[in-house]
């Protein structure tokens, strides 16, 4: 009997450290993996402090689209940092059009900020990977297939 006791309070006990965790996490209730995006920013995966969604605006406009006439020519960039690692999102953009490394030092920008607030805030979420899906070229502009 003790043993059962026990179990529920540490199942009870489990249940509590979950429910808090995604109170944290603006994502956990969300979609774990919603869809790779272009702008507009996706509501589903953003970080909600004004600074960053500056930075993230800021980062996304440098990504020019259009230009490239196949697949093979579009790239992808990683967007933000989530509290566990790694981007929430990434960008399609075509490298002839854009000034990669502006893209990338604004993007550099965002993730540190990003992952010093994740930290200073004890936020949580989950830990997988996010990749990339395909990339295509659609109506002009390089896209996620």
């Amino acid at each position: 009997m003790l043993f059962i006791r026990l179990g529920s309070v540490l199942l009870l006990a489990a249940s509590l450290a979950c429910a808090n965790s995604t109170a944290d996490d603006p994502s956990a209730s969300r979609d774990a993996n919603p869809p790779l995006q272009q702008a507009p920013l996706p509501s589903a995966d953003t970080a909600t402090d004004p600074t960053l969604r500056a930075l993230e605006r800021e980062a996304v406009a440098l990504a020019r689209a259009t230009g490239c006439t196949s697949a093979d020519q579009c790239r992808s960039a990683p967007v933000g940092n989530r509290p566990c690692g790694g981007p929430r999102y990434y960008v399609a953009y075509c490298p002839l059009t854009t000034d990669s490394a502006a893209l990338f030092a604004k993007l550099g920008e965002l993730s540190r900020a990003e992952s010093q607030y994740n930290q200073r805030n004890g936020l949580v979420s989950t830990c997988e990977m996010r990749m990339p899906t395909e990339l295509t070229v659609a109506n002009g502009a390089c896209r996620f297939r």
